[in-house]
């Protein structure tokens, strides 16, 4: 049966400032690559955190039906969001005072909750092929923001 990942990145040129984001979509048979997509996108003006949200948002949101996956994140704010504070968040109906990016946490609770996710944190800017592709991505992404 066939793995789909998920390998996301978020990166800005000064915080805030320029911005971009880079998910790699694969979907594996063992070592074996089926398939792969790459997605890239940026923005003006933002922060390093909703880069880093817009890639974990967009790669969810790319699929057009319930899927099992990995999502693969070098962000502990991504990582640590969705499976620790997020419960928290929710149960005070988002009303955390001093919660930053509230409308893309409910953006990707509810792109998450589609399907049957397994987060992963890995280190960033360690060698970890697909985790740089991902950055690549990203910064492929800011380019057009960027002066």
């Amino acid at each position: 049966m066939p793995e789909l990942f998920a390998y996301t990145d978020g990166a800005c040129s000064g915080n805030p400032g320029p911005g971009g984001w880079g998910a790699l979509l694969i979907a594996r048979d063992g070592n074996r690559v089926l398939k792969e997509r790459a997605l890239k996108g940026g923005e003006a003006e933002t922060t390093n955190n909703r880069m880093e949200l817009m890639a974990a948002i967009t790669a969810l949101e790319t699929l057009d039906r319930p899927t099992k996956l990995t999502v693969v994140t070098d962000s502990k704010y991504v990582m640590d969001g969705i499976t620790k504070w997020i419960h928290g968040w929710k149960a005070k109906n988002w009303t955390k005072k001093g919660l930053k990016n509230v409308e893309l946490w409910q953006r990707l609770d509810a792109a998450a909750a589609r399907h049957d996710v397994t987060w992963e944190w890995v280190k960033g800017h360690a060698g970890h092929p697909e985790n740089e592709r991902a950055d690549e991505l990203a910064r492929a992404g800011m380019a057009p923001f960027k002066p």
